[in-house]
């Protein structure tokens, strides 16, 4: 369901900024699209094991690296052993451009991304509270969300406990941290089904797309 006005940029905190309804309807449709073929061009969303065997109920896809727990490799190397697709120069461009509009021009300047994860959500799919470490570089993360609102839990770079705030992504939703947030713990306690736009087609209840700098070599 869509907002009649949107509220305006919120500071969650030092380096961390959450715009609401960033994404217009049409700029939503045209990133669902793109989603889905970005999916199968990387061999489908997989569901990662973590640490202590554990499968995600999130599934993945990458575009430009390709993460595994807990590192980048070229290549599927717990899939089918593909290659990763390259990260779409508009995509880059798109992340860029949030960065801009949300940490300011110099922020913008030296941001070069080159790594995006397509995250696909169930209606009971959870993301547990963890930071953004494989990562060499500082710069910061662009979040975008598609179809149900998620609750995005924001912590704080020492540990996985509280202080933390709940935030409500919706479709159409940007979420940028970087500076002194870029390795605060987060996470998604739960999706509400049933929340998002009708007519974006999505095959998941949400999908989420992070764009990020690895500052790894080529």
């Amino acid at each position: 369901m869509s907002r009649l006005f949107d509220p305006p940029p919120l500071t969650v905190a030092p380096g961390a900024v959450h715009v609401p309804g960033w994404l217009d309807e049409e700029a939503q449709w045209s990133l669902a699209r793109a989603c889905a073929r970005w999916v199968a061009a990387a061999g489908g969303a997989r569901r990662p094991v973590v640490r202590g065997g554990a499968v995600m109920s999130v599934g993945i896809a990458c575009l430009g690296w390709h993460w595994s727990p807990y590192r980048y490799t070229r290549t599927r190397v717990d899939g089918d052993g593909g290659t990763a697709p390259p990260l779409p120069e508009d995509l880059a461009a798109l992340a860029r451009r949030a960065v801009g509009e949300t940490l300011g021009p110099a922020a913008s300047a030296v941001f070069e991304p080159d790594v995006a994860l397509v995250n696909e959500y169930g209606p009971r799919s959870r993301m547990g509270m963890h930071a953004d470490r494989e990562e060499r570089a500082d710069a910061p993360v662009v979040s975008l969300s598609l179809g149900d609102t998620a609750i995005f839990r924001f912590g704080n770079a020492s540990g996985r406990a509280r202080p933390w705030v709940d935030v409500e992504l919706r479709s159409g939703d940007l979420f940028v941290f970087g500076g002194p947030s870029r390795r605060a713990y987060h996470g998604v306690p739960k999706v509400l089904p049933g929340t998002g736009p009708a007519g974006l087609e999505l095959r998941v209840s949400r999908v989420n797309v992070t764009v990020r700098q690895t500052g790894l070599p080529d």
